[in-house]
């Protein structure tokens, strides 16, 4: 009886988080979809009808889900101390359900904001620099133009350097492949007196061709020399 009344405490505590964090979800979903659509992007300003900024909002969600998180741990360990029932078990797995489905729905809502903040950080910097600008002269303009074609060059030179490294691992492995392959060559040529043989045949007579060609190119290029000062 006690563990039933636990389990059912537990259930109640468990579904009042769980409204609370639709509650705050919901203001919290409303300030993503200002944000994005550009109404502001500052973490001070005060969300809807609160007095409390946006980043106590998102403290406050996550204390929310961590909490509910505790709360799902002790209901499965006070249905695991009884004889778990179908019902139980599946009261429990809604109750992990909707504990997912809100951590899901927190993460989402928090990125948008946060691309769209940095995105409204970004063009105020721009907007200093432009005015800066306006403000001193073509010479601030300058600089601005020498640092980004800097930064531009590093990345070039970067890119090129990682071209080098793969080039020379390639390389590298090919030279080890040719090695292993000349390697077991001669590994075949000691133990087999006969391709030994047949590859020193092979040799000389790459040796006697190469020597007739020399001495035909000799032979014309000489020819040439004496028909050219017989002219």
């Amino acid at each position: 009886m006690d563990q039933e009344s636990g389990w059912e405490e537990l259930r109640k505590e468990a579904r009042k988080i769980e409204g609370d964090l639709d509650v705050k979800l919901s203001s919290y979903a409303k300030l993503g979809a200002r944000v994005t659509q550009g109404g502001f992007a500052d973490p001070d300003t005060p969300s809807m009808g609160s007095n409390r900024s946006w980043k106590s909002m998102e403290m406050e969600i996550q204390s929310l889900l961590e909490k509910l998180l505790d709360v799902n741990d002790s209901m499965s360990r006070c249905a695991a101390s009884a004889a778990p029932t179908t019902s139980v078990t599946q009261k429990l797995a809604r109750h992990r359900d909707i504990l997912h489905e809100f951590s899901q729905e927190f993460r989402r809502i928090k990125g948008n904001i946060s691309a769209m903040t940095e995105h409204a950080e970004l063009l105020s910097s721009v907007r200093d620099d432009i005015s800066e600008y306006k403000a001193s002269g073509s010479p601030r303009m300058q600089i601005l133009r020498e640092r980004a074609a800097i930064h531009g060059s590093i990345a070039h030179m970067d890119d090129v350097i990682t071209q080098a490294q793969t080039t020379r691992a390639a390389l590298g492995s090919q030279r080890a492949m040719f090695g292993d392959v000349q390697g077991k060559v001669k590994q075949l040529s000691d133990k087999f007196p006969i391709v030994r043989g047949l590859i020193g045949s092979i040799r000389r007579k790459k040796s006697r061709d190469t020597l007739i060609l020399s001495a035909v190119i000799a032979a014309c290029t000489l020819f040439l020399i004496i028909y050219w000062l017989s002219k």
